[in-house]
């Protein structure tokens, strides 16, 4: 993971049927061998929103999801048979491996409705918990950004000498885990929960100079 910002595989665009879809690098291939990209439902809206004034007939269920690779926030049209609750893994990309996703746009954590606010934190855990080693190798892998900051200072309670506790440790040998993490840093007690607050830092400010997390490939 770096700092660097640049865009990435996640841009929505708009197809020429009208749907959006994820751009893929290998864009014309069979789904199988093309990367599936998944989002987790934060809220499911079987008729819509609710400021939309149209007739109930006329309104296509929406969820709000959030991606499991780079954590952006997207609006999601389903299909009208779609069955759907919050917390499941949907495919949203490539287009050819959807189920249930018929279009989706991303949105700003402010667009979120209250239910997927509130769901925002225990998603992102879930995402964490499952993908464990990708997590514990942000700690292993962070560089520093410029002379006086470091990727780790990014990280919400990490200042210097918990940084430089970090850096120590991992010389001695790679983090396996984050009770790995807590048993070999001093002063490092809660590594998952510290990452969480920093991901949702990141969603709710999106004017952030860095990111660590957001809009990134994994």
């Amino acid at each position: 993971m770096t700092t660097t910002e640049s865009g990435d595989a996640d841009e929505v665009t708009e197809s020429s049927d009208g749907s959006d879809h994820v751009p893929d690098s290998n864009d014309g291939g069979d789904a199988d061998e093309r990367e599936v990209r998944y989002a987790v439902v934060l809220d499911h809206l079987p008729h819509g929103r609710a400021d939309d004034d149209r007739p109930r007939h006329r309104k296509s269920p929406l969820a709000y999801a959030i991606g499991e690779r780079d954590f952006r926030l997207f609006e999601i049209t389903l299909a009208d048979d779609a069955d759907v609750s919050i917390g499941d893994r949907i495919v949203i990309g490539p287009t050819e491996a959807r189920d249930v996703v018929s279009g989706f746009k991303q949105v700003m954590y402010d667009d979120l409705s209250n239910t997927a606010g509130a769901e925002l934190e225990y998603a992102i855990e879930e995402i964490i918990d499952t993908n464990e080693r990708r997590f514990v190798d942000f700690y292993n892998d962070a560089q520093p950004i410029t002379l006086r900051l470091h990727q780790l200072n990014l990280l919400p309670g990490i200042g210097k000498k918990l940084r430089n506790n970090v850096l120590d440790q991992r010389k001695r040998g790679p983090f396996e885990s984050f009770e790995d993490l807590e048993d070999r840093v001093s002063g490092l007690h809660r590594p998952k929960e510290v990452l969480i607050e920093r991901i949702i830092e990141e969603l709710r400010d999106d004017d952030l100079k860095y990111k660590a997390f957001v809009g990134r490939d994994a």
